[in-house]
């Protein structure tokens, strides 16, 4: 055996020389010729308020150059199916490493989509009850909701011997797909009474569908067919004519002289409409399908979209439907429960896999639950599940508001998960506002100090200690800790929910206080949304605001949705003595090569579409005459570019003195969207950016009642404070507000607390407590309290 002899080498080695990650010049958004070195194998929380160019950094220059490296490697001909990235606005990017960005894209709503096929759980459980199964029904196909059932038969041809001779074959495949629902779990059935009025004949216009009145081609196609007299009414059709009707098979006719396909008018449907996503529909096709499409539990499988086969065959008298259906926390001890060695390692598999949803805190969600019903948070946190029991390391994990949704109790696990990615040797950038993960940084980077233009600089870089004498704004605030209310306000009245069942929640009876600020909170998983959102009677004059998507193309933007532009327009218009449409990018002031859009589409068909600026109107969407009329020294596209706070003073007094636009922009202020310029497009929003931008229009309401789902969302500490103020100031108008919140300084200052668990899931649902935030913090009897009582340092 070799031996080295000699003193021991102490100059590093070249290659362990590369510890950082350099960025020079970045210009990307707002960014400001930022240059900064980030160490690599380390947590870097990048922090800073709304709008400082966070993101900017770590997702669109950092992230974003990691990807469009990788996928230079592919061949060419890979390259072509994925979307083509265009390089950042930065001078040098070094020591770059894989990035994988798990951030906080909702998963995509498709019904086939569960929480197990989107983690690959349910891959592991088919093989599993493939293999243990009694009785054996056939391979892991046979137990998967998404594969039919299949048999054929036919003659093939065969070189025998140089003889072709023919041989009868026939072929089967087992799927595990429900026959009725297709792997649905549910059916949609159909009210004939809304296709067609039965008095009338179909020549007087007896189909009343959407598309199919009139006499077009569509209503032709039917009356011209020749199956049934199309001056009969359809009451009087035979059993026959009224199968060819509604249910007969595509038939190839000529109709007028061209040819066309007849089909039942019941699948037609289905195939033109209801096989659509809802929210794409024009508002007269979605008022049509909500008013003739009934959604039923499927009563063949009973909702499990599962087969009679899958659902038969069964490990310890537990079928696969059952262990998809059950809580995650109990489905992993189940898992823990089998002793089998001929599939040992991929039990081993199958439970860490489960295990780490409970330890991520989603041990509440079952198997089954359709991904497109998480919330931003639950879908990044199954994101990381993937991502824990990985053997890469050197990976640059970026991860976008990890904590979202997360109550302080999860806020621990997550920090020690966070850690755990950088301890098996990976750069870990986190963007976050929450103290407590800054607190556990190896390095904190502070841009700022303000938003948008304001914003864009490196305010700070070093380690915990030295931000909180570094004098930036999140340094200032990073200790602070709201105090309880010496004196809380008095209800004046109470919302009654009785017997509350939605979900998880186990028969709930609570008296939610009016005319103060009541917060609900609880663990995630506890049961606050179904309380909240899922059990206050309607018709209680309650405005909901969530963080759901905004309907909206990329045309939207804030001064849309906001309805700002209708005055903005008006007083362009009446400035100018022309007509307002002239100002709108969507109509007659609109540049005509980009339609107003300021882009270019190029739809490549199966590869990513390329938007590219306009030369035209360079950006701006607009027609270059109308850029000739100004208001206060201004064109139209040079006010739709302003941030909020500058578009406040703009329209506050002087030539461009504008009052409507002037109040609904005060709002934007008051709910923190101070940094968004007023024709960002919609789609570019985060959930909490949606949230406030929803509250901003809602407060001109006449509803007493605001229920609010986390609001401090994407919030730095400094606009907490903010928002607070905001609360304050609605609940003084006579106002009653809800909030379903885990910051603890909306706690501190509620007047009101309900607090739900004691646990997540079936170990939740319960009222733990109820009365004002000092009583909680006195009692200590709860998670909620014990980190609230820390928090006030009580």
């Amino acid at each position: 055996m070799a031996r080295t002899t000699g003193t021991q080498r102490t100059t590093p080695h070249v290659a362990d020389t590369h510890g950082l990650i350099r960025v020079h010049g970045a210009r990307e958004n707002n960014l400001k010729d930022v240059s900064i070195e980030i160490p690599k194998r380390r947590l870097t929380v990048f922090t800073g308020v709304s709008g400082s160019g966070k993101s900017s950094l770590v997702f669109d220059t950092i992230a974003a150059e990691s990807q469009r490296l990788i996928n230079e490697t592919y061949p060419a001909f890979v390259q072509g199916f994925m979307p083509n990235l265009a390089r950042p606005e930065v001078d040098v990017l070094e020591g770059l490493t894989t990035a994988i960005i798990v951030d906080q894209q909702r998963m995509g709503g498709d019904p086939r989509s569960t929480v197990g096929t989107a983690t690959d759980a349910n891959a592991l459980l088919r093989i599993l009850f493939s293999r243990l199964g009694k009785p054996h029904i056939g391979s892991p196909k046979a137990f998967s909701f998404n594969i039919a059932s299949i048999s054929g038969a036919g003659a093939v041809t065969v070189e025998r011997a140089g003889q072709k001779v023919k041989e009868r074959r026939s072929f089967s495949i087992t799927g595990g797909m429900c026959p009725r629902c297709e792997g649905r779990g549910a059916v949609t059935d159909l009210d004939l009474a809304q296709l067609y009025d039965e008095t009338l004949s179909l020549n007087e216009g007896a189909i009343t569908v959407p598309g199919y009145k009139g006499g077009g081609w569509n209503s032709r196609l039917y009356a011209e067919s020749g199956f049934f007299d199309a001056d009969k009414p359809v009451s009087k059709f035979t059993k026959k004519e009224l199968q060819d009707f509604l249910y007969r098979e595509p038939t190839r006719m000529k109709i007028a002289g061209i040819n066309m396909t007849y089909e039942g008018l019941i699948p037609r449907i289905q195939k033109s409409m209801l096989s659509k996503d809802k929210e794409s529909m024009q508002p007269h096709i979605r008022e049509f399908v909500e008013r003739a499409v009934t959604f039923a539990t499927c009563p063949d499988c009973d909702g499990t979209r599962l087969s009679e086969g899958a659902r038969s065959s069964k490990i310890d008298g537990i079928s696969i439907a059952d262990a998809c259906a059950m809580q995650i926390s109990d489905l992993a001890a189940w898992v823990r429960g089998l002793d089998e060695p001929s599939v040992a390692p991929l039990l081993a598999t199958l439970r860490h896999t489960l295990e780490s949803f409970v330890e991520i805190g989603l041990g509440y969600l079952s198997l089954d639950r359709p991904a497109g019903t998480l919330s931003g948070g639950e879908a990044q946190r199954t994101k990381m599940i993937r991502h824990l029991g990985s053997s890469l390391t050197d990976v640059t994990y970026v991860f976008d508001e990890p904590t979202t949704g997360l109550h302080p109790h999860d806020i621990q696990r997550m920090n020690g998960l966070l850690l755990r990615l950088r301890d098996k040797g990976n750069t870990v950038l986190v963007v976050e506002h929450k103290p407590e993960v800054i607190a556990i940084a190896d390095h904190v980077v502070d841009l700022g100090p303000g938003a948008g233009a304001g914003g864009g600089t490196i305010c700070f870089e070093g380690t915990v200690e030295a931000l909180r004498t570094g004098g930036t704004i999140t340094g200032r605030h990073f200790d602070d800790r709201a105090a309880l209310k010496d004196t809380v306000r008095k209800s004046t009245g109470t919302l009654e929910i009785r017997g509350a069942q939605t979900h998880n929640l186990q028969g709930v009876d609570v008296d939610i206080p009016l005319g103060v600020l009541a917060v609900v909170t609880g663990v995630a998983g506890s049961g606050k949304s179904s309380l909240v959102h899922g059990s206050i009677p309607t018709g209680a004059g309650v405005i909901s605001v969530d963080q759901g998507a905004i309907r909206g193309s990329r045309r939207s933007n804030p001064a849309t949705y906001t309805g700002l532009l209708e005055p903005i327009r008006k007083a362009f218009a009446k400035e100018n003595g022309v007509k307002p449409a002239l100002f709108s990018s969507n109509s007659e002031g609109a540049c005509p090569t980009c339609n107003g859009a300021g882009v270019i589409y190029t739809d490549l068909a199966m590869m990513a579409g390329v938007a590219t600026t306009c030369e035209d109107c360079d950006g701006k969407r607009f027609e270059a005459s109308v850029l000739d009329y100004h208001l206060g020294g201004r064109d139209i596209s040079e006010v739709l570019a302003m941030p909020v706070t500058e578009a406040v003073e703009f329209f506050a007094a002087g030539e461009a003195h504008t009052p409507a636009a002037h109040r609904i922009l005060q709002r934007l202020t008051d709910v923190g969207l101070g940094y968004l310029t007023i024709g960002q497009p919609l789609t570019t929003l985060s959930g909490g950016e949606r949230q406030r931008l929803k509250l901003a229009t809602h407060m001109a309401d006449k509803g007493g009642v605001y229920v609010l789902d986390e609001p401090t969302a994407g919030l730095h500490l400094a606009d907490v404070e903010q928002l607070l103020g905001l609360l304050d100031r609605l609940v003084d108008s006579g106002k009653s507000v809800i909030v379903v919140e885990h910051h603890q300084a909306v706690m501190a200052h509620a007047d009101w607390i309900i607090d739900l668990g004691p646990g997540a899931g079936h170990d939740g649902g319960r009222i733990v407590f109820e009365g004002t935030p000092a009583d909680l913090v006195a009692s200590r009897s709860t998670l909620t309290a014990q980190h609230l009582a820390e928090y006030v340092g009580a």
